[in-house]
C-alpha cells in the first residue's frame, strides 16, 4: 500500500488536529487551516502533498508580508502536526515560506505608505464620518462571532468562517481608512488665488458647441462623485483644466470625438 493510501484526507487530517486544541486556539487556527484544506482539495491525500505544493500557497492565494505570520503560522502547525502523526514523511510546513519582496518594491511600498494623501475638506469630513460608523459596526461584529461560535460542529462551521472573513473586511477597512487620515492634506482652504485651476477647485464650463455650462469640482481620485458634480483631477477633464485660468479654452477626448470648453469662473 502507499504512502498516499495509508495516509488520511486533508479534511480528516485538519479535523483531527484541530480537535485536538484547546477551544480557544482552535477558534483562532480553524479558518486558515481550513483554507489550506479548501486550497490543496479537501478529500485528497495527505500523502500527496509535496514541498512544491506547499511553497506556493502563499503566493496563490495572495498573502502578503504584513499577514503571512497570522495567515500562516496555524498552517504550519497542522502540517508539524501532520509529521508527527505520520501523515506525511516530513514536515511540509519548512516549505511554507511568505512570498519574497524585491529592495525595489520594498523601497515603492514604504514611499507608497508615507507619502501624503490630497483631500478636500468634504473629503475629510466623510471619511471621518465613514470610519466612526465602520468603528460602531464592531460591537454587532462580536456579536454574530459569539453566535457563530456556539455551533460546536467546528468541523465545518460556515457561519464561523463568514463571520470571520466579515470581521476581518471590516478591522481592514478600518486600518486602511485611519491610515488614510493619518496622512491626509486638505487642500483647497489655503489657495491664494481663485484663477488658477487646482484640486479642490470648482469651475464652471461653457461647451463651445452645445453651449451648455457644466460645473465640477476637481477632487483626489477617492473622493469622485459624478452625481455631486465630483470629478478626479486625474481624469482626462481634470487634467485639461489644471493651472488653466479663467477665459481659457480646452479641448478633452472623448469617445465621441474632441469637445472643446471654455473656462468661465472658478472657485478655490
Amino acid at each position: 500500500m502507499s504512502a498516499s493510501e495509508e495516509s488520511p484526507t486533508l479534511r480528516e487530517a485538519a479535523s483531527t488536529y484541530l480537535a485536538g486544541l484547546p477551544p480557544e486556539e482552535r477558534q483562532e487556527e480553524q479558518p486558515e487551516v481550513h483554507k489550506f484544506v479548501r486550497w490543496y482539495g479537501a478529500d485528497r491525500s495527505m500523502g500527496e502533498l509535496t514541498g512544491h505544493d506547499v511553497s506556493g500557497y502563499a503566493d496563490g492565494l495572495g498573502v502578503t508580508l504584513t499577514d503571512a505570520a497570522a495567515r500562516l503560522g496555524p498552517v504550519r502547525a497542522f502540517l508539524a502536526f501532520a509529521k508527527k502523526k505520520g501523515f506525511t514523511a516530513t514536515n511540509m510546513g519548512v516549505h511554507l515560506r511568505p512570498p519574497k519582496v524585491s529592495k525595489t518594491a520594498k523601497a515603492q511600498r514604504v514611499l507608497k505608505e508615507e507619502a501624503p494623501i490630497s483631500l478636500t475638506r468634504e473629503g475629510m469630513i466623510a471619511l471621518e464620518a465613514e470610519l466612526e460608523e465602520l468603528r460602531a459596526r464592531r460591537p454587532h461584529m462580536a456579536a454574530e462571532l459569539r453566535l457563530a461560535m456556539a455551533d460546536k460542529d467546528f468541523r465545518e462551521n460556515a457561519p464561523l468562517d463568514a463571520a470571520r472573513e466579515q470581521q476581518g473586511h471590516l478591522e481592514s477597512r478600518i486600518r486602511d481608512m485611519e491610515a488614510t487620515l493619518r496622512r491626509a492634506v486638505v487642500i483647497g482652504e489655503e489657495r491664494k488665488s481663485k484663477s488658477v485651476v487646482g484640486m479642490g477647485s470648482t469651475v464652471l464650463l461653457r461647451n463651445l458647441k452645445s453651449g451648455a455650462e457644466l460645473r465640477y469640482m476637481l477632487v483626489s481620485p477617492r473622493e469622485v462623485n459624478p452625481g455631486q458634480g465630483k470629478i478626479s483631477i486625474a481624469s482626462p477633464v481634470g487634467r485639461a483644466l489644471v493651472r488653466k485660468r479663467e477665459g481659457e479654452e480646452v479641448e478633452v477626448e472623448a469617445p465621441a470625438g474632441a469637445i472643446r470648453f471654455r473656462i468661465e469662473k472658478i472657485q478655490a
